[in-house]
Protein backbone atom coordinates (compact mmCIF):
# COMPACT_ATOMS: atom_id res chain seq x y z
CA UNK A 1 0.00 0.00 0.00
CA UNK A 2 2.95 2.36 -0.44
CA UNK A 3 4.14 2.19 -3.81
CA UNK A 4 3.01 5.92 -4.29
CA UNK A 5 5.32 7.19 -1.36
CA UNK A 6 8.65 4.86 -2.87
CA UNK A 7 7.71 6.20 -6.08
CA UNK A 8 7.29 9.74 -4.73
CA UNK A 9 10.83 9.09 -2.96
CA UNK A 10 12.48 8.04 -6.21
CA UNK A 11 11.15 11.40 -7.81
CA UNK A 12 12.96 13.22 -5.04
CA UNK A 13 15.76 11.60 -5.29
CA UNK A 14 16.29 12.49 -8.82
CA UNK A 15 16.46 8.96 -9.48
CA UNK A 16 13.23 8.10 -11.27
CA UNK A 17 12.47 4.48 -12.45
CA UNK A 18 13.51 4.41 -16.52
CA UNK A 19 11.00 2.44 -18.11
CA UNK A 20 11.26 0.81 -22.18
CA UNK A 21 8.28 -0.01 -23.90
CA UNK A 22 8.09 -2.20 -26.39
CA UNK A 23 5.00 -1.75 -28.44
CA UNK A 24 3.17 1.52 -28.99
CA UNK A 25 -0.18 -0.50 -29.91
CA UNK A 26 -3.72 -0.08 -27.44
CA UNK A 27 -1.89 -1.41 -24.37
CA UNK A 28 1.03 0.69 -24.46
CA UNK A 29 -0.76 3.82 -25.67
CA UNK A 30 -3.02 3.09 -22.19
CA UNK A 31 0.15 3.08 -20.13
CA UNK A 32 1.77 5.95 -22.15
CA UNK A 33 -1.47 8.13 -20.98
CA UNK A 34 -0.85 7.43 -17.06
CA UNK A 35 3.11 7.23 -17.22
CA UNK A 36 3.62 10.44 -18.12
CA UNK A 37 1.75 11.59 -14.76
CA UNK A 38 3.50 9.28 -12.34
CA UNK A 39 5.86 10.61 -9.97
CA UNK A 40 8.95 8.86 -10.24
CA UNK A 41 8.24 7.26 -13.59
CA UNK A 42 10.21 8.22 -16.84
CA UNK A 43 9.52 6.59 -20.24
CA UNK A 44 13.43 6.27 -21.32
CA UNK A 45 12.51 4.86 -24.90
CA UNK A 46 9.31 3.62 -27.27
CA UNK A 47 10.58 0.72 -29.46
CA UNK A 48 8.55 0.35 -32.16
CA UNK A 49 8.75 -0.81 -35.90
CA UNK A 50 6.37 1.43 -36.87
CA UNK A 51 7.79 4.96 -35.46
CA UNK A 52 5.20 7.46 -36.72
CA UNK A 53 2.43 5.24 -35.02
CA UNK A 54 4.17 5.80 -31.42
CA UNK A 55 4.57 9.02 -32.25
CA UNK A 56 0.69 8.94 -32.89
CA UNK A 57 -0.08 6.91 -29.73
CA UNK A 58 1.88 9.65 -27.52
CA UNK A 59 -0.04 12.17 -29.13
CA UNK A 60 -3.53 10.65 -29.13
CA UNK A 61 -2.45 10.14 -25.10
CA UNK A 62 -2.49 13.47 -23.77
CA UNK A 63 1.63 14.18 -24.50
CA UNK A 64 2.76 17.52 -25.61
CA UNK A 65 4.48 17.94 -29.16
CA UNK A 66 8.12 19.07 -26.55
CA UNK A 67 7.95 15.83 -24.00
CA UNK A 68 7.21 13.34 -27.77
CA UNK A 69 10.04 15.49 -29.20
CA UNK A 70 12.33 14.95 -25.99
CA UNK A 71 10.87 11.06 -26.27
CA UNK A 72 13.19 8.52 -27.81
CA UNK A 73 11.41 6.68 -30.36
CA UNK A 74 13.19 4.07 -32.26
CA UNK A 75 12.92 0.12 -33.88
CA UNK A 76 16.25 -0.71 -32.15
CA UNK A 77 14.58 -2.79 -28.76
CA UNK A 78 17.78 -4.50 -28.43
CA UNK A 79 19.82 -1.84 -27.82
CA UNK A 80 17.36 0.18 -25.69
CA UNK A 81 17.15 -2.95 -23.17
CA UNK A 82 21.05 -3.20 -22.58
CA UNK A 83 21.03 0.75 -22.12
CA UNK A 84 22.52 0.85 -18.74
CA UNK A 85 19.93 3.44 -17.23
CA UNK A 86 17.28 1.30 -18.57
CA UNK A 87 15.34 -0.13 -15.20
CA UNK A 88 12.53 -1.54 -16.54
CA UNK A 89 11.03 -3.11 -19.94
CA UNK A 90 7.89 -3.60 -20.78
CA UNK A 91 6.98 -6.22 -23.78
CA UNK A 92 3.68 -5.02 -25.33
CA UNK A 93 3.86 -6.83 -28.29
CA UNK A 94 1.75 -9.94 -28.13
CA UNK A 95 4.13 -12.17 -30.42
CA UNK A 96 5.36 -15.14 -28.46
CA UNK A 97 8.11 -15.50 -30.34
CA UNK A 98 9.75 -11.32 -29.76
CA UNK A 99 8.59 -11.62 -26.49
CA UNK A 100 10.79 -14.78 -25.46
CA UNK A 101 13.59 -13.08 -27.45
CA UNK A 102 13.19 -9.69 -25.48
CA UNK A 103 12.80 -11.87 -22.01
CA UNK A 104 16.33 -13.14 -22.83
CA UNK A 105 17.70 -10.10 -23.36
CA UNK A 106 16.74 -8.63 -20.17
CA UNK A 107 18.41 -11.91 -18.38
CA UNK A 108 21.67 -11.14 -20.37
CA UNK A 109 21.32 -7.12 -19.19
CA UNK A 110 19.47 -8.16 -15.86
CA UNK A 111 16.51 -5.45 -16.64
CA UNK A 112 13.35 -6.17 -14.77
CA UNK A 113 10.52 -7.15 -17.11
CA UNK A 114 6.78 -7.03 -17.38
CA UNK A 115 4.52 -9.26 -19.90
CA UNK A 116 2.05 -7.93 -21.37
CA UNK A 117 2.79 -10.69 -23.76
CA UNK A 118 0.99 -12.84 -21.90
CA UNK A 119 1.01 -15.21 -25.46
CA UNK A 120 4.79 -15.38 -24.86
CA UNK A 121 4.22 -16.59 -20.85
CA UNK A 122 1.96 -19.21 -21.57
CA UNK A 123 4.32 -20.23 -24.14
CA UNK A 124 7.04 -20.73 -21.94
CA UNK A 125 6.48 -18.55 -18.84
CA UNK A 126 7.69 -20.73 -16.46
CA UNK A 127 10.97 -21.68 -18.27
CA UNK A 128 11.33 -17.73 -18.60
CA UNK A 129 10.55 -17.11 -15.14
CA UNK A 130 13.29 -19.99 -13.97
CA UNK A 131 15.82 -17.66 -16.36
CA UNK A 132 14.91 -14.59 -14.77
CA UNK A 133 15.00 -15.37 -11.46
CA UNK A 134 18.81 -16.81 -11.78
CA UNK A 135 19.48 -13.86 -13.42
CA UNK A 136 18.39 -11.65 -10.70
CA UNK A 137 15.37 -9.48 -12.15
CA UNK A 138 11.88 -9.51 -11.53
CA UNK A 139 9.80 -11.64 -14.52
CA UNK A 140 6.02 -10.24 -13.74
CA UNK A 141 2.69 -10.70 -15.59
CA UNK A 142 1.34 -7.42 -16.29
CA UNK A 143 -0.93 -5.71 -13.45
CA UNK A 144 -4.18 -4.62 -15.41
CA UNK A 145 -4.64 -7.19 -17.54
CA UNK A 146 -6.78 -9.56 -16.10
CA UNK A 147 -4.04 -12.69 -15.27
CA UNK A 148 -2.38 -10.19 -12.81
CA UNK A 149 -5.61 -9.15 -11.23
CA UNK A 150 -6.74 -13.06 -10.76
CA UNK A 151 -3.32 -13.45 -8.90
CA UNK A 152 -3.82 -10.85 -6.98
CA UNK A 153 -7.06 -12.24 -5.22
CA UNK A 154 -5.83 -15.54 -5.32
CA UNK A 155 -2.74 -14.09 -2.89
CA UNK A 156 -5.39 -12.10 -0.94
CA UNK A 157 -7.57 -15.46 0.29
CA UNK A 158 -4.44 -17.32 0.41
CA UNK A 159 -3.02 -14.56 2.58
CA UNK A 160 -5.98 -14.04 4.85
CA UNK A 161 -5.94 -17.94 5.49
CA UNK A 162 -9.00 -19.25 2.81
CA UNK A 163 -8.38 -22.20 0.89
CA UNK A 164 -9.03 -21.09 -2.84
CA UNK A 165 -11.69 -23.15 -4.61
CA UNK A 166 -11.87 -21.64 -8.34
CA UNK A 167 -9.98 -18.10 -9.61
CA UNK A 168 -10.77 -16.66 -13.26
CA UNK A 169 -12.18 -14.19 -15.60
CA UNK A 170 -15.89 -13.41 -17.23
CA UNK A 171 -15.93 -13.34 -21.06
CA UNK A 172 -19.09 -13.13 -23.66
CA UNK A 173 -18.97 -17.30 -24.50
CA UNK A 174 -21.03 -19.84 -26.60
CA UNK A 175 -19.81 -23.01 -27.93
CA UNK A 176 -20.43 -22.17 -31.85
CA UNK A 177 -17.95 -19.41 -30.91
CA UNK A 178 -14.80 -22.00 -30.97
CA UNK A 179 -15.75 -22.13 -35.07
CA UNK A 180 -15.31 -18.06 -35.46
CA UNK A 181 -13.05 -16.51 -37.99
CA UNK A 182 -12.20 -13.35 -38.79
CA UNK A 183 -14.59 -13.19 -41.03
CA UNK A 184 -17.51 -13.94 -38.94
CA UNK A 185 -16.39 -12.31 -35.61
CA UNK A 186 -17.91 -9.04 -36.53
CA UNK A 187 -21.34 -10.23 -36.29
CA UNK A 188 -20.68 -12.28 -32.93
CA UNK A 189 -19.81 -8.90 -31.90
CA UNK A 190 -22.61 -6.92 -33.20
CA UNK A 191 -20.45 -4.83 -35.34
CA UNK A 192 -21.68 -3.83 -38.93
CA UNK A 193 -19.56 -2.84 -41.74
CA UNK A 194 -19.46 0.68 -40.96
CA UNK A 195 -18.72 0.54 -37.54
CA UNK A 196 -15.87 -2.12 -38.67
CA UNK A 197 -14.70 0.43 -41.63
CA UNK A 198 -14.59 3.76 -39.21
CA UNK A 199 -13.11 1.83 -36.16
CA UNK A 200 -9.40 0.78 -35.51
CA UNK A 201 -10.01 -3.30 -35.52
CA UNK A 202 -7.98 -5.93 -36.07
CA UNK A 203 -10.04 -8.60 -36.95
CA UNK A 204 -7.36 -11.94 -35.85
CA UNK A 205 -7.03 -10.06 -32.69
CA UNK A 206 -10.80 -9.46 -31.60
CA UNK A 207 -11.31 -13.48 -32.52
CA UNK A 208 -8.57 -14.82 -30.69
CA UNK A 209 -10.91 -13.46 -27.72
CA UNK A 210 -14.28 -14.75 -28.84
CA UNK A 211 -13.30 -17.93 -29.87
CA UNK A 212 -12.18 -19.00 -26.95
CA UNK A 213 -8.16 -19.18 -27.42
CA UNK A 214 -7.17 -15.98 -25.28
CA UNK A 215 -9.07 -17.15 -21.92
CA UNK A 216 -6.94 -20.34 -22.55
CA UNK A 217 -3.64 -18.51 -22.98
CA UNK A 218 -4.69 -16.74 -19.92
CA UNK A 219 -5.58 -19.37 -17.66
CA UNK A 220 -2.88 -21.27 -18.59
CA UNK A 221 -0.41 -18.03 -16.98
CA UNK A 222 -2.95 -18.29 -14.30
CA UNK A 223 -2.59 -21.47 -13.54
CA UNK A 224 1.18 -21.71 -13.87
CA UNK A 225 1.21 -18.30 -11.57
CA UNK A 226 -0.70 -19.27 -8.77
CA UNK A 227 -0.86 -23.70 -8.79
CA UNK A 228 -4.15 -23.86 -9.77
CA UNK A 229 -4.64 -26.23 -12.21
CA UNK A 230 -7.64 -26.87 -15.21
CA UNK A 231 -10.06 -29.48 -15.61
CA UNK A 232 -9.16 -32.40 -17.50
CA UNK A 233 -11.40 -30.90 -20.37
CA UNK A 234 -10.60 -27.67 -20.43
CA UNK A 235 -12.49 -24.52 -19.53
CA UNK A 236 -16.39 -25.08 -19.40
CA UNK A 237 -17.48 -21.23 -19.87
CA UNK A 238 -20.44 -22.03 -17.04
CA UNK A 239 -23.10 -19.39 -17.47
CA UNK A 240 -22.61 -17.36 -14.17
CA UNK A 241 -23.26 -13.85 -12.57
CA UNK A 242 -21.51 -12.54 -9.50
CA UNK A 243 -24.58 -13.33 -7.50
CA UNK A 244 -24.04 -17.57 -7.88
CA UNK A 245 -20.26 -17.03 -8.11
CA UNK A 246 -20.13 -19.31 -4.89
CA UNK A 247 -23.00 -21.71 -6.02
CA UNK A 248 -21.70 -22.44 -9.67
CA UNK A 249 -17.80 -22.12 -9.05
CA UNK A 250 -17.70 -25.15 -6.25
CA UNK A 251 -17.28 -28.61 -6.87
CA UNK A 252 -19.38 -30.82 -8.62
CA UNK A 253 -20.00 -33.26 -5.88
CA UNK A 254 -21.45 -30.42 -3.46
CA UNK A 255 -23.89 -28.91 -6.41
CA UNK A 256 -21.65 -26.84 -8.45
CA UNK A 257 -19.90 -27.11 -11.92
CA UNK A 258 -15.92 -27.75 -11.26
CA UNK A 259 -14.27 -31.09 -12.02
CA UNK A 260 -11.87 -30.57 -8.65
CA UNK A 261 -11.43 -27.88 -5.73
CA UNK A 262 -8.07 -25.61 -6.95
CA UNK A 263 -9.69 -25.10 -10.74
CA UNK A 264 -8.88 -22.42 -13.06
CA UNK A 265 -12.01 -21.64 -14.77
CA UNK A 266 -13.95 -18.95 -17.30
CA UNK A 267 -17.19 -18.00 -16.96
CA UNK A 268 -19.92 -16.94 -19.80
CA UNK A 269 -21.91 -13.54 -19.38
CA UNK A 270 -24.55 -15.51 -21.79
CA UNK A 271 -26.76 -18.14 -21.09
CA UNK A 272 -26.39 -20.85 -23.36
CA UNK A 273 -29.41 -19.73 -25.32
CA UNK A 274 -27.73 -16.98 -26.00
CA UNK A 275 -29.86 -14.50 -23.16
CA UNK A 276 -27.35 -12.61 -21.19
CA UNK A 277 -26.62 -13.40 -17.66
CA UNK A 278 -28.16 -11.35 -14.62
CA UNK A 279 -25.38 -9.60 -13.42
CA UNK A 280 -22.52 -10.86 -15.56
CA UNK A 281 -18.72 -10.43 -14.95
CA UNK A 282 -17.71 -10.36 -18.51
CA UNK A 283 -15.30 -7.60 -18.04
CA UNK A 284 -14.20 -8.82 -14.40
CA UNK A 285 -12.03 -11.41 -11.83
CA UNK A 286 -13.33 -13.64 -8.83
CA UNK A 287 -11.87 -15.99 -7.27
CA UNK A 288 -13.76 -18.55 -4.65
CA UNK A 289 -12.99 -19.67 -1.65
CA UNK A 290 -13.84 -21.60 1.24
CA UNK A 291 -14.99 -20.82 5.07
CA UNK A 292 -13.54 -24.26 6.36
CA UNK A 293 -15.46 -23.58 10.13
CA UNK A 294 -18.80 -22.89 11.21
CA UNK A 295 -17.62 -19.39 12.83
CA UNK A 296 -16.23 -18.46 9.35
CA UNK A 297 -19.38 -18.77 7.86
CA UNK A 298 -20.78 -16.92 10.73
CA UNK A 299 -19.23 -13.95 9.91
CA UNK A 300 -19.93 -14.51 6.16
CA UNK A 301 -23.86 -13.79 7.31
CA UNK A 302 -23.10 -11.63 9.83
CA UNK A 303 -21.41 -9.03 7.77
CA UNK A 304 -23.25 -9.56 4.61
CA UNK A 305 -20.73 -12.01 2.45
CA UNK A 306 -23.08 -13.67 -0.30
CA UNK A 307 -22.43 -17.34 -0.53
CA UNK A 308 -23.42 -20.56 -1.45
CA UNK A 309 -27.16 -22.28 0.30
CA UNK A 310 -24.71 -24.24 2.72
CA UNK A 311 -22.92 -20.96 3.86
CA UNK A 312 -19.16 -22.57 3.59
CA UNK A 313 -18.44 -21.10 -0.25
CA UNK A 314 -18.22 -17.82 -0.86
CA UNK A 315 -16.46 -15.24 -3.61
CA UNK A 316 -14.90 -12.10 -3.59
CA UNK A 317 -14.59 -10.08 -7.46
CA UNK A 318 -13.22 -7.41 -9.25
CA UNK A 319 -16.10 -6.04 -11.56
CA UNK A 320 -13.88 -4.52 -14.61
CA UNK A 321 -10.09 -3.96 -15.38
CA UNK A 322 -8.39 -1.34 -16.81
CA UNK A 323 -5.81 -2.89 -19.02
CA UNK A 324 -3.03 -0.78 -19.68
CA UNK A 325 -4.22 1.87 -17.26
CA UNK A 326 -3.41 -0.02 -14.26
CA UNK A 327 0.33 -1.46 -15.61
CA UNK A 328 2.09 0.89 -14.35
CA UNK A 329 1.11 -0.91 -10.63
CA UNK A 330 3.44 -4.12 -12.32
CA UNK A 331 6.02 -1.03 -13.62
CA UNK A 332 6.61 0.29 -10.14
CA UNK A 333 6.09 -3.18 -7.78
CA UNK A 334 9.05 -4.82 -9.53
CA UNK A 335 11.57 -1.55 -9.54
CA UNK A 336 10.76 -0.24 -5.98
CA UNK A 337 9.85 -3.76 -4.12
CA UNK A 338 11.34 -6.18 -6.45
CA UNK A 339 8.06 -8.06 -6.56
CA UNK A 340 6.19 -9.40 -9.64
CA UNK A 341 2.50 -8.98 -9.97
CA UNK A 342 2.46 -12.78 -10.56
CA UNK A 343 5.22 -14.82 -12.28
CA UNK A 344 4.92 -18.59 -12.82
CA UNK A 345 5.88 -20.89 -10.47
CA UNK A 346 5.52 -24.40 -12.45
CA UNK A 347 4.30 -25.33 -15.56
CA UNK A 348 0.62 -26.60 -14.95
CA UNK A 349 -1.64 -25.63 -17.97
CA UNK A 350 -0.94 -25.41 -21.54
CA UNK A 351 -3.19 -23.57 -24.14
CA UNK A 352 -2.90 -25.89 -27.22
CA UNK A 353 -3.71 -25.69 -31.18
CA UNK A 354 -7.17 -27.38 -31.57
CA UNK A 355 -8.75 -27.73 -35.26
CA UNK A 356 -11.80 -25.25 -35.78
CA UNK A 357 -12.53 -27.37 -38.81
CA UNK A 358 -11.26 -30.68 -41.08
CA UNK A 359 -7.80 -29.42 -42.24
CA UNK A 360 -5.72 -31.29 -45.11
CA UNK A 361 -2.15 -32.18 -45.39
CA UNK A 362 -0.77 -29.02 -47.05
CA UNK A 363 -2.70 -26.69 -45.39
CA UNK A 364 -0.88 -23.60 -43.49
CA UNK A 365 -2.01 -22.93 -39.62
CA UNK A 366 -2.88 -19.35 -39.01
CA UNK A 367 -2.24 -18.81 -35.61
CA UNK A 368 -4.21 -17.42 -32.80
CA UNK A 369 -7.47 -15.77 -33.91
CA UNK A 370 -7.24 -17.25 -37.33
CA UNK A 371 -9.07 -19.48 -39.81
CA UNK A 372 -7.72 -22.95 -38.97
CA UNK A 373 -6.66 -23.71 -35.17
CA UNK A 374 -8.07 -22.07 -31.72
CA UNK A 375 -6.67 -22.43 -28.23
CA UNK A 376 -7.68 -25.13 -25.86
CA UNK A 377 -6.74 -24.65 -22.44
CA UNK A 378 -5.20 -28.62 -21.23
CA UNK A 379 -3.34 -29.40 -18.22
CA UNK A 380 0.28 -29.41 -18.89
CA UNK A 381 1.04 -32.87 -18.07
CA UNK A 382 -1.60 -34.21 -20.80
CA UNK A 383 -0.50 -31.76 -23.58
CA UNK A 384 3.39 -33.09 -22.75
CA UNK A 385 2.01 -36.44 -23.20
CA UNK A 386 0.20 -36.35 -26.12
CA UNK A 387 3.02 -33.75 -27.65
CA UNK A 388 0.42 -31.09 -28.38
CA UNK A 389 1.21 -28.24 -30.02
CA UNK A 390 1.46 -24.56 -28.43
CA UNK A 391 -1.52 -22.56 -30.13
CA UNK A 392 1.92 -19.96 -29.79
CA UNK A 393 3.61 -21.67 -32.43
CA UNK A 394 1.03 -22.76 -34.57
CA UNK A 395 1.36 -19.60 -36.84
CA UNK A 396 2.56 -20.30 -40.62
CA UNK A 397 3.28 -23.97 -40.05
CA UNK A 398 2.30 -26.56 -42.54
CA UNK A 399 0.19 -29.41 -42.08
CA UNK A 400 1.86 -33.10 -42.64
CA UNK A 401 -1.52 -34.60 -42.74
CA UNK A 402 -5.36 -34.47 -42.22
CA UNK A 403 -6.89 -33.84 -39.25
CA UNK A 404 -10.74 -33.94 -38.37
CA UNK A 405 -12.44 -30.77 -36.65
CA UNK A 406 -11.66 -31.16 -32.90
CA UNK A 407 -8.28 -32.22 -33.15
CA UNK A 408 -5.44 -31.60 -31.08
CA UNK A 409 -2.75 -30.46 -33.10
CA UNK A 410 0.83 -32.58 -32.17
CA UNK A 411 4.24 -31.22 -33.14
CA UNK A 412 4.52 -34.68 -35.54
CA UNK A 413 1.40 -33.40 -37.31
CA UNK A 414 3.15 -30.03 -38.84
CA UNK A 415 6.52 -28.85 -40.66
CA UNK A 416 8.27 -26.53 -38.27
CA UNK A 417 11.80 -24.93 -37.45
CA UNK A 418 13.60 -26.70 -34.90
CA UNK A 419 16.10 -24.00 -35.01
CA UNK A 420 13.87 -21.23 -34.02
CA UNK A 421 14.90 -19.56 -30.84
CA UNK A 422 11.09 -19.51 -29.46
CA UNK A 423 11.09 -23.58 -30.39
CA UNK A 424 13.87 -24.26 -28.84
CA UNK A 425 13.20 -22.78 -25.36
CA UNK A 426 9.74 -24.21 -25.58
CA UNK A 427 11.18 -28.00 -26.32
CA UNK A 428 14.04 -26.81 -23.64
CA UNK A 429 11.11 -25.97 -21.08
CA UNK A 430 9.17 -29.44 -22.11
CA UNK A 431 12.25 -31.42 -21.50
CA UNK A 432 12.96 -29.56 -17.97
CA UNK A 433 9.31 -29.02 -16.66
Amino acid sequence: MNLYSLLQKRESANNPVRVVLIGAGKFGSMYLAQARHTPGIRIRAICDLAPDRARASLARTGWSAEEIARTLITEDTEKEIAHPETEVVIDATGNPAVGIHNVLACCKHRKHIVMVNVEADALAGPLLARRAQEAGIVYSLAYGDQPALICELVDWARAAGFTVIAAGKGTKYLPAYHASTPKTVWGHYGFNDEMVAKGDFNAQMFNSFLDGTKSAIEMAAVANATGLTPARDGLAFPPCGVDDLPRVLRPKGVGGSLEHAGQVEVISSLERDGRPVFRDLRWGVYVTFAAGHEYVRRCFNEYGIVTDSTGEYAAMYKPSHLIGLELGISVASAAVRGEATGSATGWRGDAVATAKRALKAGEMLDGEGGYTVWGKLMAAVDSKAKGALPIGLAHRVKLKRDLPEGATVTWDDVEYDKDSEAVKVRREMEAML
